[in-house]
């Protein structure tokens, strides 16, 4: 691109991730549908705004041979919402791209393969984020973003703060889940966060503004379920029975 186009393309970028922000959308959704208007730009090596029906037609006949139906749909929607906000377009060539509606169940675990899973993860802050959100079916991020203050020890609950669709609700703290927090929190002492980022040093720790990594603990729990043997894919299943035998001494 030339460097008029650059700066273009930078301008309106910076809009549209303003535009998401404004809107109140997760940081998950605007990194993806930022990330989508990044990967047309280098598909084509010109700033979006300019690209024919055609061409985005091409565009999307080949991500359907080279991508999931997932990414597939996000592109869309983060396009859409670039055509719509940023410049302000009607959105008139939708249609030439629907995801087909697939219903599918999850692989669900049983209680004994969980038990195992936790069981065989040596690092401590890892075993005891996988029983946080197993025993409290929470999602992954409402997990990780469990702060001290969130914690209400004698009512035997957990305050989940801006969970899926960006409400509270308070989840009920099983006695082993509340124990396994505890003598996670003692070894870190972090002010603020249960699960928070770094290694090394406990002053890091402490001094850590962020919590664990997403795709840190994603890893983690893959190559506990790949040395268990478990084909399935793992899913978070709500108000599971974990064993009390497992045990909690470790890194």
């Amino acid at each position: 691109m030339k460097q008029t186009e650059v700066n273009r393309f930078n301008e309106l970028y910076q809009r549209h991730v303003r535009l998401l922000k404004l809107q109140g959308k997760s940081q998950k959704t605007i990194d993806a549908y930022s990330r989508s208007v990044r990967r047309i730009r280098d598909h084509f090596d010109c700033c979006p705004d300019q690209l024919t029906l055609d061409q985005l037609e091409a565009y999307f006949g080949e991500l359907v041979e080279t991508h999931s139906w997932s990414t597939i749909k996000i592109d869309r929607n983060g396009l859409q919402f670039f055509w719509r906000h940023t410049l302000g377009r009607d959105w008139e060539w939708f249609k030439i791209i629907k995801p087909p509606k697939i219903k599918t169940l999850p692989d669900i675990l049983t209680p004994k393969e969980i038990e195992k899973i936790i069981g065989k993860t040596r690092k401590l802050r890892y075993r005891v984020f996988l029983l946080t959100t197993y025993s409290m079916g929470l999602r992954l991020e409402e997990a990780l973003s469990i702060q001290v203050r969130d914690i209400d020890a004698g009512m035997k609950r957990v305050h989940i703060r801006r969970g899926k669709g960006h409400k509270d609700r308070l989840v009920p703290l099983p006695d082993l889940t509340l124990k396994a927090l505890r003598a996670l929190w003692c070894k870190h002492r972090h002010p603020r966060l249960i699960f928070p980022n770094g290694t090394g040093s406990l002053k890091t720790i402490q001094q850590a503004t962020t919590h664990m990594d997403r795709g840190g603990a994603q890893k983690a729990m893959k190559v506990v379920v790949t040395e268990c043997g478990i084909k399935k894919k793992s899913q978070f299943t709500p108000f599971v029975t974990v064993s009390p035998r497992i045990c909690w001494n470790g890194v």
